[in-house]
């Protein structure tokens, strides 16, 4: 397959996917395929260190924000929560792998630095520290909702800024595609949260 096909049916896939959480009714399950189609594909191609250090801030950040939703699956009251929470978790878990695929093909870690200044002029790490999360796991009921709504914005908010981040300074196309995806997909994700924060 040839890269610009290639890069093609990668925004085909994973907008699929991310759509899922962007769109303004209900979010739906995600077809089983999408994780084994993502997996395949490749981010060929030059990168610069900013690519990296994205792909290496959003596999911590995606991992932060796949515990805070997995809580939501179960600890949420509303449908319209659970539904958008198991969205998430679908979408971002095929992100992760196709992220921690990425960086491995360049031969690059998947970790990252986690003092705050290092990341400074990156977006910064995830805006949900340990304390927050302790919190979540928790509440109950609606104090559950209110809690998990108001960080997953926060947390999405942090997401946007990081994307835009690569999509202004990065080298690698395919990285700085999922970059728009996210910041487009994340957008609308706060949306809708804070229409569920105010119903």
């Amino acid at each position: 397959m040839a890269p610009a096909v290639r890069l093609r049916h990668a925004t085909v896939v994973i907008a699929a996917a991310l759509l899922l959480g962007a769109c303004g009714t209900a979010p739906q399950a995600a077809p089983n395929t999408v994780v084994a189609t993502e997996a395949a594909l490749r981010a060929e191609g030059g990168h610069n260190d900013t690519d990296v250090m994205y792909l290496q801030m959003m596999i911590a950040h995606h991992r932060q924000g796949l515990e805070m939703v997995r809580l939501a699956e179960k600890g949420a009251s509303r449908s319209e929560i659970r539904t958008l929470a198991k969205a998430i978790d679908v979408t971002q878990s095929d992100e992760l792998k196709l992220m921690t695929d990425w960086l491995a093909q360049w031969s690059k870690p998947t970790t990252v630095d986690h003092a705050p200044s290092a990341h400074a002029d990156h977006g910064g790490l995830p805006a949900t520290g340990p304390e927050e999360l302790a919190a979540l796991r928790k509440a109950k009921g609606a104090k559950f909702e209110t809690t998990f709504l108001s960080l997953f914005v926060a947390h999405q908010h942090n997401a946007v800024e990081m994307a835009k981040m690569e999509t202004t300074q990065g080298g690698n196309a395919e990285a700085k595609a999922l970059a728009e995806r996210v910041r487009l997909s994340r957008t609308d994700q706060i949306q809708q949260m804070l229409k569920l924060m105010n119903g």
